[in-house]
């Protein structure tokens, strides 16, 4: 009786003879994609762009203030409000590449791109979904050491600690990104037509000429295991705040924790079910393209718009901040 093992070299060896028999004739630089994007009329396109463009504006005012508040005062320049700066800068490149793409293909129809561009568009885009957990998860464990370990706090969260907790999160994102676009670049390409709103590693992968299973086998561990590394750090560390304030029932403890953890749980929370969204709509047969492809772009849009929003309301000194930059810029003294 043959073994499971044999069976699987036996698949495996004529898997690669078919393939070695397929005949194929790869694109040839320089190469030009065409974006389908939105199903829509040129006369649907139009408020479609308005839309977006107040959409874009909302982004780009929402985390420019947080970042600018920030930076301008001095008693905000402290471990948290730092990652907070970072999450911001996050948020402005992903949602800028995809609105970048949108806002043209809204407005004139245009939906070519280059290849060189489609590769950095999907690096960006891949880039955000993972550096947004990432910084997450170094905010996480920074409320966790401030509430459950106060005394140590500063001799913990040192200004080397904070840059390293800081570029490990981009580090990380990037290296895995990078890795799975260089095994993406090697793969030949029979079609140019991606079926999305944006250039992603997914997209790009259906156009090519052979299998890829290396290529997505890499994509699904790699996805998975940062996506739960970083689920387990915020999970361990805000169980942790809550056994501290609320379990021992120190003096405003309740209060304290939902002060502190509440923003950051918000935005996470909302990430999350952005990313489920685009998960349960694409098994659904019975959603329209459209509908489909406005939750592919929901993570992107709709976290770094809002994110700046839940900052201004549930942190006192950001909101107090805030109203003291817009004060001063409409009535300078």
């Amino acid at each position: 009786m043959t073994s499971p093992l044999h069976h699987s070299k036996v698949w495996s060896q004529a898997l690669m003879a078919e393939m070695e028999n397929v005949s194929y004739v790869p694109l040839k630089q320089p190469i030009v994609f065409t974006v389908e994007g939105f199903i829509i009329t040129r006369q649907q396109g139009y408020p479609l762009f308005l839309v977006s463009l107040i959409v874009y504006a909302m982004m780009l005012l929402g985390n420019i203030t947080v970042v600018t508040v920030i930076v301008a005062d001095a008693k905000l320049h402290k471990p948290m409000y730092m990652m907070m700066c970072n999450l911001a800068a996050c948020d402005l490149l992903g949602g800028t590449t995809v609105m970048a793409q949108l806002m043209p293909h809204f407005l004139t129809g245009y939906n070519t791109i280059g290849y060189t561009a489609a590769i950095f568009q999907a690096f960006v885009v891949h880039t955000y979904g993972l550096a947004v957990a990432t910084i997450l998860s170094a905010m996480a464990y920074d409320r966790y050491v401030a509430i459950c370990q106060p005394l140590h706090y500063h001799t913990i969260m040192t200004t080397r600690r904070l840059v390293s907790l800081c570029c490990l999160a981009w580090f990380v994102a990037v290296c895995i990104v990078a890795i799975l676009l260089i095994l993406n670049v090697q793969m030949p390409l029979c079609g140019t037509l991606i079926m999305h709103v944006y250039c992603s590693n997914g997209a790009i992968l259906r156009l090519a000429c052979i299998p890829t299973p290396i290529n997505n086998i890499y994509d699904l561990c790699s996805l998975w295991s940062l996506r739960s590394g970083c689920f387990l750090i915020i999970a361990f560390s805000y169980v942790k705040i809550l056994k501290a304030c609320i379990i021992k029932q120190e003096k405003n403890s309740r209060s304290k924790a939902i002060q502190t953890c509440a923003s950051h749980l918000t935005i996470y929370i909302l990430f999350e079910i952005s990313i489920l969204i685009i998960v349960i709509t694409y098994r659904l047969q019975e959603i329209s393209p459209n509908a489909k492809k406005f939750c592919a772009i929901f993570f992107i849009i709709v976290p770094p718009t809002v994110n700046p929003i839940i900052y201004g309301i549930a942190t006192k000194d950001i909101r107090t901040n805030i109203v003291k930059f817009f004060k001063s810029t409409i009535s300078p003294k």
